[in-house]
């Protein structure tokens, strides 16, 4: 990273804030520079100190997660925001991002996974844990059911972005919710192939993250 990231925490348990803190403090590259115990004052200091990320908790007084981010938007505030929930509540993830939040973590999310999340979210991208992008997809898919339904289903957008019959065939797999390592097991092959398949799909295509991909393939009637 160029510059030192600029962070809120927003929790209403002091325990969980102290520990986000202690694991961001470990990197140079992060700053937490406030720090709030409920929705409304979440609103405020980011309004007041425009921070480049908020990482607010989905349940809390006053005013809840979900709705913090939706009052920021309404502001036109560009600080960004994780929400952190103990819940893969479909509806509770769906309304995140309807919201404007740009990640969604589960609260057992592993330090790693934290860390990733935080420099996707700050370079631009989306973040999602790895079941909550499968509820993302799901829900999409179902959207778009009912247009697929009334168009005959075609491949021919693959040509547009130079996808192999292969690749087609692991997207299909990686879009009806199977891990890596299912699609491995299902089609034979190492876990390092379908990686590698994967990546190839998403670089072809011009996509970061799961759910982009779902969109793009909906668009492009590759499923």
């Amino acid at each position: 990273m160029d510059k030192t990231t600029r962070i809120v925490l927003a929790d209403d348990h002091s325990l969980v804030r102290d520990g986000i803190r202690a694991l961001l403090e470990e990197d140079d590259n992060y700053m937490v520079i406030g720090e709030v115990s409920n929705g409304k004052e979440a609103v405020q200091m980011v309004l007041d100190k425009k921070p480049d990320l908020l990482i607010i908790d989905i349940r809390m007084p006053e005013m809840n997660g979900i709705e913090a981010v939706e009052e920021l938007k309404k502001h036109s505030s560009p600080t960004k925001c994780i929400i952190l929930s103990m819940h893969d509540s479909e509806e509770y993830i769906l309304k995140s991002v309807n919201a404007g939040a740009s990640g969604y973590l589960l609260k057992d999310t592993g330090k790693s996974e934290f860390l990733k999340a935080i420099s996707t979210v700050e370079q631009g991208g989306k973040y999602f844990s790895g079941d909550i992008s499968n509820v993302l997809v799901n829900n999409l898919l179902s959207q778009g059911q009912t247009k697929q339904e009334s168009n005959p289903k075609t491949k021919n957008g693959s040509n547009s972005f130079g996808i192999t019959s292969k690749e087609l065939q692991i997207l299909e797999l990686v879009l009806s919710g199977l891990t890596n390592k299912q699609i491995s097991e299902k089609l034979q092959k190492s876990k390092r192939t379908i990686e590698t398949h994967r990546f190839n799909l998403m670089r072809k295509m011009g996509v970061n993250n799961l759910m982009d991909l779902a969109r793009k393939a909906q668009e492009y009637k590759l499923i």
